[in-house]
Order: structure tokens, then C-alpha cells, then sequence
């Protein structure tokens, strides 16, 4: 899902190709031990959608997507300004086209990842390549419990998505710096292979300069001694 949501950036995201995300996300037709309706739009037979946690008996709920009955028309407004976008900055698409699919929740399940793979979607676009060295995705799963909190307040708080753009673009700054450490951390440690690759070093020896290098932090049992 991921890969042909950048190497094939060039095409439009129509709701064929969701139906193709999302029954690839659960092949079985099953999300854990629950039958779920895939490859189409959710139809709400056992009741709202709803987001929610806690136990059951005493769950919270975080948000109620629209009827299903809405879906459809939700989704065919948000392809047709997707696939025909106004001129906002691409960064700022992305944000919003992350928010606008995961508010309509237009699925039974794995809405969340979907959401994300059209984020990355629109930033291959933004950028005009499918290849990438960092991962919003990845920065929002770290953080995902700021994700959460924005996201519930932007979509009870009516039109006003400030905020939500705001953590969204501090999500893409740390994503890119992170990418730039282990850039960096690639570059220094190919730097130290260079110059000492030469040295009689046992593979042990090597084995164990690389896990520093890696960024290893801990204890290091070493039964033989570290030098010959």
C-alpha cells in the first residue's frame, strides 16, 4: 500500500484504489477476531462509527464519523479536490488530506493507515519523486499520543484546523530531522571504515565498533579483550 502510494504518485487516488488499500490491509476480511466489511464503504449495520476507548461497559468516545449513508458523497468531494487541488503549499495538502479522510472515516477499519499512506501520497506528489529518506507515518506513530489529542480537539472544534496544521508541520520538521541523524550517523560511520577498515581487526571486533556506531546504549559484555 505504502509502496504504490509513492512509486505511483503520478496517478489519481480514486475510491477503486482505496478499496485496493484497504482490503490489502486486511486480506482475511477479518480485523483481529471481528468480521469487517472490506473493500467497500462502511454501512454502519451495527450502529455509528465511532472512536473510542477505555474498557467495554465504560468505554469513552473520542469521535462519531458522519452517517454512512453521507460516505459517498463525502469521499467523492474530498477526490475530486485532491485529485484537482487549489494552490496551497504542498506540506499543507498533505496535513489536510490527512485530516478531511480520517474525519469522514470512510471505512470499517484501518482508517488511521490509509490516512497516513495519503499523507505520504501527496508529499510524492509535493515533491515529484517516490523516493524518500524520512517517514511522517513513522513520526506520527512515535508521537501518537499528541496525534490523538490534536486530532480529537481539531474535529470537535468546527472549521478551525489551526492547530491541527500546526503539529502536522512539526511532525514532517522532526521526521526530516531525524532522517538528516541517521544520514549523518551513515556518513560518519562509512568515514571510520574508510580510514581504519584496514586495521587487523577480529569480526568480533568489528561486529562490536559497528553496534556503537549504530548508537548502542547499554552494557557490552566482551569476553575476549576489545585490541589484539
Amino acid at each position: 500500500m505504502m509502496l504504490d502510494a509513492m512509486h505511483n504518485h503520478g496517478q489519481p487516488l480514486t475510491a477503486e484504489r482505496l478499496f485496493s488499500w484497504q482490503a490489502a490491509l486486511f486480506p482475511t476480511g477479518y480485523s483481529s477476531l471481528r468480521k469487517i466489511t472490506v473493500g467497500r464503504w462502511r454501512n454502519d449495520q451495527d450502529g455509528p462509527m465511532q472512536v473510542v476507548s477505555s474498557p467495554e461497559g465504560r468505554q469513552q468516545v473520542h469521535y462519531q464519523a458522519p452517517p454512512a449513508d453521507t460516505v459517498h458523497h463525502e469521499m467523492a468531494q474530498f477526490l475530486e479536490w485532491f485529485n484537482h487541488p487549489p494552490a496551497p503549499d504542498g506540506l499543507l495538502r498533505s496535513a489536510i488530506a490527512h485530516l478531511w479522510f480520517v474525519t469522514i472515516h470512510p471505512f470499517e477499519d484501518g482508517n488511521g493507515r490509509l490516512a497516513r499512506a495519503i499523507a505520504d501520497l501527496a508529499l510524492a506528489q509535493m515533491e515529484g519523486t517516490g523516493q524518500r529518506f524520512y517517514s511522517v507515518s513513522a513520526c506520527i506513530q512515535q508521537d501518537r499520543n499528541r496525534y490523538y489529542d490534536v486530532l480529537e480537539r481539531t474535529q470537535k472544534g468546527g472549521l478551525e484546523i489551526t492547530g491541527w496544521l500546526t503539529w502536522f508541520v512539526d511532525a514532517f520538521s522532526r521526521a526530516v530531522g531525524a532522517a538528516m541523524d541517521q544520514s549523518q550517523a551513515v556518513l560518519r560511520k562509512a568515514e571510520f571504515w574508510r580510514r581504519f577498515g584496514g586495521e587487523p581487526l577480529t569480526a568480533r571486533q568489528k561486529s562490536i565498533l559497528n553496534r556503537f556506531m549504530d548508537g548502542f546504549e547499554g552494557k557490552q559484555r566482551i569476553g575476549t579483550p576489545l585490541l589484539p
